[in-house]
């Protein structure tokens, strides 16, 4: 019987330090092949932000300019999430950000032409789990910030449903932790909407939710 590539395993438990802290996190998830997604994408785009943080930022996955920089949220989407972080009254720079997934998953329209963004699959949001498992054990926010439906799925399952939750807390355990969460859009959906002020303003009361929580 033929022995299984790591990805086609799904899951990144086995590239998972035991210690050391997001240094040593950091470092072994740049050599993580716990599912497909790293073969296409330029590097692993992992968390970022204070060991100490309160408020942990969960998005999807990164995108394009992520994937460049190997850094989260420096896109477009990531200056605007900063920019409603400061007027909710919740420091960016006091923050840890991440994605459920941590490649970059797309398709092209055409070779060589604009990468465009692909949803993760549930699968695939399993498989890096063990990533996320490690970041919250490391920080143990206050708060997790839900940035968009696959950030909630990934934490709360597939029954989750953003518009139904969004702006509200959440007590639910958590890879073994009980955490508080508030549930919101991810600001790239702010960016694509036709009335993008009326979607910042419903993106800044449910980050004002959080910073009350933290107040």
């Amino acid at each position: 019987m033929a022995v299984k590539a790591p990805e086609d395993v799904y899951t990144a438990e086995p590239f998972v330090p035991e210690r050391g802290g997001l240094p040593a996190l950091r470092r072994a998830a740049a050599g993580c092949r716990g599912c497909p997604l790293h073969r296409d994408a330029t590097q692993t785009v992992f968390g970022a932000g204070d060991a100490d943080a309160r408020v942990m930022l969960v998005g999807e996955q990164p995108g394009d300019q992520e994937d460049r920089q190997g850094r989260p949220f420096v896109g477009p989407a990531g200056k605007l999430l900063d920019r409603a972080l400061a007027e909710a009254g919740i420091d960016p720079g006091e923050a840890y950000v991440t994605n459920a997934v941590k490649h970059f998953k797309f398709t092209r329209a055409e070779p060589g032409k604009r990468r465009i963004h692909k949803a993760p699959t549930l699968r695939e949001m399993t498989a890096c789990g063990p990533w996320l498992a490690a970041e919250l054990a490391v920080v143990e926010p206050e708060l997790i910030v839900l940035l968009g439906a696959s950030a909630g799925k990934a934490l709360l399952g597939s029954s989750f449903r953003v518009t139904q939750v969004r702006g509200t807390v959440l007590e639910e355990e958590i890879h073994g932790r009980r955490e508080r969460l508030v549930p919101t859009v991810h600001p790239s959906s702010v960016l694509r909407a036709d009335d993008r002020e009326s979607a910042y303003d419903g993106l800044l009361s449910d980050l004002k939710v959080a910073a009350r929580l933290l107040a």
